[in-house]
């Protein structure tokens, strides 16, 4: 089974870069270190999402990077390298595992303790969970979940559990302390003027409170 290999997870949305193409953004990123990241781009046709993974793919320091995008089993299939990001309501975590065999990485966005302990039983490498903090992009998912339920899921699963929702540099040693193998951000990074200095800041924070 494959593991999680950093601590930074980078999810995309193009909508949220200020203008700039989300390649660019990525491109600043990757300049920086090797997250992971999760294309989220709901609205695109299995070909434009195709045609954007290989431009990200061809940015030269995407090497070493692992990447998942969101739900799309039948797109990760069809690429090398590509692994698969499940929401909690989407296809169960087991199918999905059947599906992409033990060496493509899945992983499964959670709201609950509960959700990670399945996620963790159906064969998920790591979980997202969140949201930590509030934050406009995940308030559809309820108030927020804090630190301390952060630190129970941590508690109960042996997989990596990355926090996501209202993550800064400066909240990063809060969330490792509570447990979590690392941070997952949107806005923070693809929202920031100074893509590389966002990401930095970040990769110190993380590096500093393992």
């Amino acid at each position: 089974m494959p593991k999680l290999e950093s601590r930074l997870f980078v999810v995309t949305d193009r909508h949220q870069t200020g203008g700039r193409s989300l390649v660019s953004v990525l491109d600043h990123v990757l300049r920086v270190g090797c997250p992971a990241i999760q294309l989220r781009e709901r609205d695109l046709s299995a070909n434009e999402a195709i045609a954007l993974v290989r431009e990200v793919q061809s940015i030269p320091a995407f090497p070493g990077s692992q990447f998942v995008i969101n739900d799309r089993i039948d797109i990760a299939l069809a690429l090398d390298g590509v692994g698969v990001h499940l929401r909690s309501d989407s296809l169960p975590t087991a199918i999905a595992r059947r599906l992409l065999g033990s060496h493509r990485l899945l992983g499964i966005s959670a709201h609950s303790v509960e959700e990670v302990v399945q996620a963790e039983a159906n064969g998920a490498d790591y979980v997202i969970l969140g949201p930590i903090y509030e934050t406009p992009s995940k308030r559809a998912f309820g108030p927020p979940l804090g630190l301390g339920l952060l630190e129970k899921a941590c508690r109960r699963t042996r997989v990596p559990v990355v926090g996501i929702g209202g993550i800064s540099a400066a909240r990063v040693r809060d969330v490792r302390e509570a447990g979590a193998f690392g941070v997952a951000v949107i806005t923070a990074v693809l929202g920031a003027a100074d893509i590389e200095t966002a990401t930095r800041e970040l990769c110190v924070a993380l590096a500093a409170s393992t």
